[in-house]
C-alpha cells in the first residue's frame, strides 16, 4: 500500500471536519459557548464507556450521550437564574467523572487512551467516509437552511425573538449540530481539543473577515489548513497527529493577530 493510498482517507476525513467546524465555531465564539465543545468531549467518553457497557458501536453511544448533552443544556438555559458557565461546568465535570466510572469496569479490556484523549486520524479507513461525508453533507444542509435564523439569534436573542424567530428551538439546534459534529471530530483530535478545532479557527478568522459569512467560511479554510499542516508536520517530524493539527491552528491564529482587525462589526 503506498503512502497516498494510506494517508488519504484521513485527510478526506480531517478536511471534512474542518469545513463544519468552521460555521459551527463561528457561531459558538458569538454565543460565547466556547466551553460546550469542552463539555460535549468529557461527555464522550462517557459514551464509549456505554458503548463498551451495552456492547454497541462506539460512535453510536458517544452519538446518543453527546446528543442527550446538549438537549439537557438546551433545557437548563431556559432558566435565567442559572448562568451558562456554571452550567457547562456542572455538565463537564459530571459526564467526566461518569465517564470515568464506567470505563473503569473495563480495566481488563484493551483501550486506546491516548488515541482516544489526542485522536487517531490515521485509523480512519475508505470504510468510514462514507458516514463520515452524509453526516458533514446533513450538518452543512442544515446550517446554510437555518443561518440567518441562527446568525441573529447569535447576535441578540432578544432582537431575534421580536423578529419571529423561535429562540429556544435555534439554540437548541446549534447544540445539537455541534453534538453531531463532536462525535465526527473525536478521531481528528481526541477528546481533549476538540474545542480547539472548533474555536480556534473560528477565533482567527474574526480577525480577517468583514461579514458573519465571511467568517464562518475563512474559519472552515483557516481549519482546514491546520489539517493540512498538521498532517505534513506529523509525517515531517513523527509527531502526534491530533496536537500537530491544534498547534497549527494556533500558530494561523498568532499570525493573524499581528495583522489589523477589520471585522469591527461582527458580534
Amino acid at each position: 500500500m503506498s503512502i497516498i493510498e494510506l494517508l488519504w482517507p484521513a485527510l478526506a476525513a480531517g478536511l471534512l471536519v474542518a469545513l463544519v467546524a468552521g460555521p459551527l465555531g463561528s457561531l459558538l465564539v458569538w454565543r460565547r459557548l466556547a466551553y460546550f465543545g469542552d463539555s460535549l468531549s468529557h461527555a464522550a467518553l462517557l459514551g464509549l464507556g456505554l458503548s463498551f457497557l451495552l456492547a454497541v458501536p462506539g460512535w453510536v453511544g458517544i452519538s446518543l450521550v453527546c446528543l442527550i448533552v446538549a438537549l439537557l443544556l438546551g433545557l437548563l438555559l431556559r432558566r435565567p437564574e442559572l448562568a451558562t458557565d456554571t452550567l457547562l461546568v456542572l455538565l463537564s465535570t459530571t459526564s467526566l467523572s461518569l465517564g470515568l466510572i464506567v470505563l473503569g469496569f473495563f480495566e481488563d479490556q484493551r483501550i486506546d487512551v491516548m488515541a482516544l484523549l489526542f485522536g487517531d486520524l490515521l485509523s480512519v479507513t475508505t470504510a468510514d467516509l462514507p458516514l463520515l461525508l452524509a453526516g458533514v453533507a446533513a450538518i452543512l444542509g442544515l446550517l446554510l437552511w437555518q443561518w440567518r435564523p441562527l446568525l441573529l439569534c447569535a447576535i441578540n436573542e432578544e432582537l431575534a425573538a421580536v423578529d419571529g424567530i423561535a429562540v429556544h428551538r435555534q439554540r437548541l439546534l446549534l447544540l445539537l449540530l455541534v453534538a453531531l459534529t463532536v462525535t465526527a471530530a473525536m478521531k481528528v483530535v481526541g477528546v481533549l481539543l476538540i474545542t480547539a478545532l472548533l474555536i480556534i479557527p473560528a477565533a482567527a478568522a474574526r480577525r480577517l473577515a468583514r461579514t458573519p459569512e465571511q467568517m464562518a467560511l475563512l474559519a472552515s479554510v483557516t481549519g482546514m489548513l491546520a489539517v493540512l499542516a498538521g498532517l505534513a508536520g506529523s509525517l515531517r517530524w513523527d509527531l502526534p497527529l491530533g496536537p500537530a493539527i491544534v498547534v497549527a491552528a494556533a500558530s494561523g491564529f498568532a499570525l493573524v493577530t499581528l495583522l489589523p482587525q477589520r471585522l469591527a462589526d461582527t458580534p
